[in-house]
């Protein structure tokens, strides 16, 4: 039977996952960034989580929400340009849903989740269709809180938040850029998938696969 919570180890595993897949797509993420951007997004999250990886090491998390408190506040004075500060909230406003709890059940899974999205929102002021991070995070959201609703297990509904989330990230190609250095593209900027939604769908799959969704 699923797992009806999730702890810190899941937490914390999330977190290594991430590094992990962020370190395999780290040229691939920087490509896409290339395209239409700075084209450094995965050298700058991949830092940024070796930074987490560090201080795991050091001081593992008591409970999800000090887990993602340590990555917020890692990924903010790590990740240069504007990926820090849009998943430096993203995590600390999940922390803040997450609160002192030992275990996570699906409700405030999906609750967390979309205190992440909330965060990014008000950072950045980016909407659906815009070609931005935003595109897969809300129909993420909007897919957890789905799954949440009809009974689904934690794992459940960080899969079906994760994959929802590649098809928003895929969703991204055809799109005009509205925000950051992208937008300054106009239609160049078509056909090119943006690398925070590419990342985003990446992190949202590991926090699955961490559940045991997926494995």
């Amino acid at each position: 039977m699923p797992n009806t919570t999730l702890d810190a180890a899941w937490a914390a595993d999330w977190l290594r996952k991430s590094a992990a897949v962020v370190a395999e797509n780290r040229v691939a993420l920087s490509e896409l960034d290339r395209a239409i951007g700075d084209g450094d997004h995965g050298e700058n999250m991949d830092r940024g989580f070796n930074a987490i990886l560090e201080k795991l090491d050091a001081e593992p998390p008591a409970t999800p929400g000090a887990a993602f408190k340590l990555a917020a506040m890692t990924l903010m004075s790590k990740v240069g340009g504007a990926a820090g500060p849009l998943y430096g909230t993203a995590f600390l406003r999940a922390a803040t849903a997450a609160g002192d709890a030992a275990e996570l059940d699906a409700a405030t899974l999906a609750t967390a989740l979309a205190a992440a999205r909330d965060g990014v929102v008000a950072r950045g002021k980016a909407v659906v269709g815009e070609k931005t991070m935003i595109d897969a995070w809300t129909p993420a959201v909007d897919a957890a809180a789905a799954a949440s609703a009809s009974g689904a297990a934690p794992a459940e509904v960080l899969a079906a938040a994760a994959t929802a989330a590649e098809a928003g990230a895929v969703s991204t190609d055809p799109l005009i850029a509205r925000k950051g250095r992208a937008s300054y593209l106009g239609e160049r900027a078509i056909g090119h998938r943006d690398p925070g939604a590419a990342s985003s769908a990446l992190i949202l799959r590991a926090a699955a696969q961490a559940a045991g969704a997926d494995a």
